[in-house]
């Protein structure tokens, strides 16, 4: 007797049958690619930044008259436009320079798990290289940085008249610690300097973009004096701006697959939080992938609702993912404290006490409070938590607080994802805090 044959479910038959039958149940989405918060869409469909959108075609345009564009820096919480308003302005620009013979370039960096100045600059080569379809005459390791900057230089000047360099997330390039300026304060030394370089004839400009408003605070003075950039902020989106966003995709879905209430729901929920369009997206493309999962012939306000529970998941979990096993001790100490706290607010100084509890438990490396205070501020740039400075009254002085913007306790079992945390039982860890609070 096969060992299958007493199966309660059945056969489901082949796995061609079973993925055809699946695609005939989903029956609600028309157009995922719509629903990638990532995809570039056609400008019609770029709503809530006309004002952006126009400062930085102002910027851009002199391209198209074989000028050089000056540099830019794009600031704002994510999820707010910033890629994708320079994006959409850079690709109209190269269309419009082909149609002079002016041979504009365009050359992205997403710097987020980049790490190194030295991969950052081969990284660059790499993307020109591609662009202009031809070889990298030199090896990614086993050669001085130098080296990669001059197979930049020879690449930017045979294949382009002007370069925009677009470097997104640029301030989480912070290269090695016991360098005190960081990499990304030397690559935008370096981009922004190529004009002093004689045998350069190629004109380069760069776009820096940063969720960290305060990332210019860092960058060393030889950089700043050569970047000199022109600010443009993209600020939160409000509710009535990501209905029209979503508004804007929801032939996403066929006709009728939507109720009336989702779209209105999604983007109160991603407006209650951060105001990111990223998430608004996320939100109605899980929706709609639960209501398809169900066997539902619309997608509801109760699909959003469990859409956005896994939505805010998933977003902690991609921020946490890439983080190091100090900054995740760090930050679970910190949520640990915000969740018993009415305000989802921790103070520095008992977090910090929480972290020495945890970091002995698991016998871990244990930094001084200075250090832990740097790690959380490193984390406020991925939008999980935001720190200021609190007073405690006339005579008391003031101290350092976090307050989250998840719920801590999403960020809690987010993070015991990771199995080094198993050590610490969650009533032990609950009873510190509390006593700390207390005390």
């Amino acid at each position: 007797m096969p060992p299958d044959s007493d199966d309660p479910v059945g056969d489901p038959g082949s796995i061609k049958d079973l993925i055809l039958e699946q695609d005939e149940a989903a029956s609600l989405v028309r157009n995922r690619r719509l629903l990638d918060p990532d995809e570039i869409v056609d400008e019609d469909r770029i709503v809530g930044r006309n004002d952006q959108l126009t400062q930085i075609t102002q910027y851009l345009r002199v391209a198209i008259n074989n000028e050089c564009p000056p540099n830019l820096f794009l600031y704002g919480p994510s999820g707010t436009g910033k890629s994708l308003i320079i994006n959409a302005v850079c690709q109209n620009v190269v269309d419009l320079c082909s149609t002079r013979d002016i041979r504009f370039g365009v050359i992205e960096l997403n710097c987020q798990n980049v790490g190194t100045l030295g991969t950052a600059v081969y990284e660059l080569v790499r993307t020109v290289a591609d662009d202009a379809d031809v070889a990298i005459e030199i090896p990614e390791h086993g050669i001085p940085t130098k080296k990669k900057w001059r197979e930049l230089y020879r690449l930017i000047d045979e294949h382009y008249d002007s370069v925009m360099f677009v470097l997104d997330e640029l301030d989480l390039l912070t290269g090695r610690r016991d360098i005190d300026e960081p990499a990304y304060s030397r690559l935008l030394y370096q981009l922004t300097r190529t004009g002093s370089i004689d045998d350069l004839q190629a004109d380069v400009a760069v776009t820096a973009i940063s969720n960290d408003t305060k990332m210019m605070e860092d960058v060393g003075s030889r950089a700043l004096s050569s970047f000199t950039p022109e600010d443009v902020h993209f600020s939160d989106y409000d509710a009535n701006q990501l209905r029209e966003i979503l508004g804007h995709r929801e032939d996403a879905f066929h006709d009728d697959a939507l109720s009336e209430d989702v779209i209105p729901l999604a983007a109160a929920f991603a407006a209650q939080t951060h105001g990111d369009a990223r998430i608004a997206i996320d939100l109605m493309r899980t929706a709609g992938t639960i209501a398809e999962r169900d066997g539902a012939d619309q997608v509801r306000e109760e699909h959003v609702r469990i859409a956005q529970d896994k939505v805010v998941k998933n977003r902690v979990l991609e921020v946490t993912r890439g983080i190091s096993t100090q900054k995740k001790l760090c930050l679970f100490a910190t949520a640990a404290v915000a969740r018993e706290t009415e305000n989802t607010a921790a103070k520095s100084t008992e977090a910090y006490r929480v972290y020495q509890y945890i970091t002995e438990t698991l016998d871990a490396d244990q930094h001084y409070q200075e250090t832990y205070v740097n790690k959380m501020k490193e984390l406020t740039t991925y939008s999980l938590v935001k720190s200021g400075r609190k007073s405690q009254g006339p005579h008391s002085g003031s101290y350092l607080e976090f307050t989250f913007e998840e719920n801590p306790q999403t960020i809690i079992e987010t993070l015991r994802e990771d199995s080094r945390l198993d050590g610490v039982a969650d009533d032990e860890l609950r009873t510190v805090v509390r006593a700390q609070l207390t005390n």
